[in-house]
């Protein structure tokens, strides 16, 4: 979910195609406007009929007669309507004004049509169906990427104190089964962050912002199946021992296919962290409706000047992806500036 990934981009065809592309593109349908008096080819329909379909707004030339040869009936309009509000059914109208699917054609913007290339002329070729959760998960990062103006901001976090806290906790901690990891050290800064900077814990509703007065976190977590987002919920109120075991939990029915509807819903704010694969830093698209997204990859160390000399610390690499309508860079860079000195110095979590 909350993506995660680079920002989905449209190729751009050559020059020389833009002109033969508009040249054949298909002109607009018109308009659907049912008559009294029938068209060549049309199915037979009383007058009542006709007027009962023009006031519904119904097309007669996609309703199929159920009367005598073909004959269109009252019953056949009240069943097509009903088709169409249950979904079962869509209009020739509903096909064309369809938004394209995440692969699709991009018409809806304005832009020349998604390239068409036989791939088999080439060589060998493979073609696989996307995953239901991939085609879900990518219709959403579309939509978030066209129509959130995105910025992220870099930083970086010297983490060099809080992993040698992180180590001895898990060693005090080994015969209770969890593991504390970086992540839920994370979640318990970033929900300190969001506390000090409430527009980062807030979404759009028109002109109007909602401050939500509660702090549910959601993760990325990777699955066969695809990326899925579980969330903590009230990560306020919990310790990171807490949270590390929770988020096992939820990590493990990810991966199981077993995660509910519930247990990945209502998340205030998200962490797309690719810390045990690796990578320096990206730009995780935001998970609608919230307004900021953190990325951290994987930490590794380095030297870093203390006024006298260069001393080996351990620095996580964060990307902040936020909402340009919501926050500006100011906002965005102290946001980052004050997460840093959190992890920098854990014990900042109790000011």
């Amino acid at each position: 979910q909350g993506g995660e990934g680079a920002k989905p981009a449209v190729p751009a065809a050559p020059a020389a195609a833009a002109p033969q592309a508009a040249s054949v593109s298909a002109p607009a349908a018109p308009a659907h406007n049912p008559t009294a008096s029938a068209p060549v080819g049309l199915p037979h329909a009383s007058p009542s009929v006709r007027k009962f379909a023009r006031e519904l707004g119904v097309p007669l030339t996609e309703v199929k007669g159920s009367g005598l040869k073909g004959r269109i009936t009252a019953e056949d309009i009240q069943s097509f309507t009903k088709s169409v509000m249950a979904g079962a059914v869509q209009t020739a109208a509903q096909a064309a004004k369809a938004p394209a699917s995440t692969g699709g054609g991009g018409s809806e913007l304005g832009l020349i049509p998604w390239p068409k290339v036989d791939f088999a002329k080439f060589g060998p070729i493979e073609r696989k169906e996307m995953g239901r959760i991939k085609k879900i998960s990518g219709a959403n990062l579309l939509r978030n990427a066209v129509m959130i103006p995105a910025v992220t901001n870099f930083d970086d976090a010297d983490i060099t104190d809080l992993e040698a806290f992180r180590v001895s906790t898990n060693k005090e901690n080994e015969k209770s089964g969890v593991k504390v990891t970086m992540l839920a050290f994370l979640i318990k800064a970033c929900v300190a962050s969001l506390k000090k900077f409430p527009e980062f814990n807030s979404s759009l509703d028109g002109d109007a912002l909602v401050y939500k007065q509660f702090w549910h976190i959601g993760f990325a977590a990777d699955t066969p199946n695809g990326l899925m987002v579980p969330v903590i919920k009230d990560a306020d109120k919990k310790g990171v021992l807490q949270i590390s075991q929770e988020m096992g939990e939820l990590a493990k029915k990810a991966r199981e296919g077993k995660l509910s509807p519930a247990e990945m819903s209502g998340a205030t704010f998200t962490i797309s962290s690719l810390g045990g694969i690796g990578g320096r830093y990206f730009t995780p698209i935001i998970n609608a409706p919230e307004v900021a997204i953190l990325g951290v990859c994987k930490s590794q160390i380095e030297p870093v000047w203390d006024g006298k000399a260069f001393a080996p610390r351990l620095m996580l690499p964060l990307s902040l992806t936020w909402d340009h309508r919501v926050i500006d860079g100011a906002a965005a860079a102290r946001f980052n500036a004050y997460l840093g000195q959190i992890l920098g110095d854990f014990r900042r979590v109790l000011l």
